[in-house]
């Protein structure tokens, strides 16, 4: 079933997406540095990333990957990345098709590029629209690259297990426009650290099966379903929102909507929900720090309780300050 679908039919679609012209431009940009055989993006690699090999001369391997269906397509993807490693020479994989279990279930991924080196290691190239202004991007946006890298990393490390020879590089290149140009340039990100979290994460991921075995009998999430009914359908698997969903997921709103309304510390954010401990709710949250629940022996507590004085002792403050200033200038009170 399709999330947005499912948003839509529950009264709370995504209105979000990448515009056209963006969309375009990514693709314009991509274009440009994949011409003439990719060119352009193995010299960028071999500059950063070369090694001691030598750097390619035009005859760079560019393996067809057309197959039918994601499966054949990975099939195909993991054939070309085991040929191209015996060969020992440069190889690049235009758009490959990775596999990874996610919850018992493939996900298929698709890199913008994988380059096999001579020596017979393998590079995520990401290719993104976004500048990078004297040789630095936007921090949060590489993390979201190096995130996403990260995932193809891990789904190469399978294919590599089973190929000879094959060694899967952990950091990746980055590929951006140049300045204000439409020039590329490339940096290289480490993502080390993002494949070990992600690893992590994938091992506690419930799988599909136990969760579709945990929902009542009858359970559908059919969009022609009334929606008080598919609405209860969609209550039965519990959700684990938080703010970095709306830029993800397309249910993200209707889940937002059902935090704020049960009030979840977690719509506040994760590092929130982390610094709270055991209250889980902002009504218990403002009850502890307001002295009429929680343990004072619990940290989280006293320093909520710490922050509700250091609050009212400030309000009290400025209300004075108010009162003692002359007619027509209470906000300059105020401010001091």
């Amino acid at each position: 079933m399709d999330k947005g679908v499912l948003a839509t039919a529950l009264g709370s679609p995504a209105p979000f997406g990448q515009s056209q012209f963006a969309f375009m431009r990514g693709n314009a940009f991509e274009a440009k540095v994949k011409a003439d055989g990719g060119a352009e993006l193995l010299r960028l690699l071999y500059e950063r990333l070369g090694g001691g090999a030598p750097p390619p001369a035009g005859d760079a391997a560019t393996p067809d990957l057309s197959a039918a269906g994601p499966e054949g397509r990975a099939a195909r993807t993991a054939l070309a990345l085991r040929e191209a490693t015996a060969a020992g020479g440069w190889a690049l994989l235009d758009h490959p098709m990775l596999a990874l279990e996610v919850a018992g279930s493939p996900a298929y991924l698709e890199p913008d590029a994988v380059v096999v080196h001579p020596d017979g290691r393998w590079t995520v190239v990401e290719i993104k629209s976004f500048p990078m202004i004297d040789a630095s991007a936007d921090a949060s946006k590489v993390g979201a690259a190096a995130r996403q890298a990260a995932v193809y990393v891990l789904a190469l490390e399978r294919v590599a297990a089973v190929t000879e020879g094959a060694e899967v590089g952990h950091r990746v290149l980055l590929v951006c426009p140049k300045d204000f140009s439409n020039l590329p340039t490339a940096s290289v990100v480490d993502v080390r650290k993002q494949r070990a979290v992600t690893r992590r994460q994938l091992t506690r991921l419930t799988r599909v099966e136990d969760i579709a075995a945990a929902l009542p009998e009858g359970t559908t999430f059919d969009p022609a379903c009334p929606p008080e009914e598919l609405d209860a359908a969609v209550a039965a698997v519990p959700p684990a929102y938080a703010p970095e969903c709306l830029a993800a997921c397309e249910l993200a709103f209707h889940c937002r909507s059902k935090s704020r309304a049960e009030g979840a510390v977690e719509a506040l954010g994760r590092g929130v929900r982390g610094e709270l401990g055991g209250l889980t709710t902002v009504a218990g949250v403002l009850a502890a720090a307001a002295g009429k629940e929680g343990d004072p022996a619990d940290p989280t507590v006293a320093a909520l309780r710490r922050a509700a004085a250091l609050r009212a002792e400030a309000l009290e403050s400025a209300a004075v300050l108010r009162a003692g200033a002359p007619e027509g200038l209470d906000g300059v009170a105020a401010c001091r």
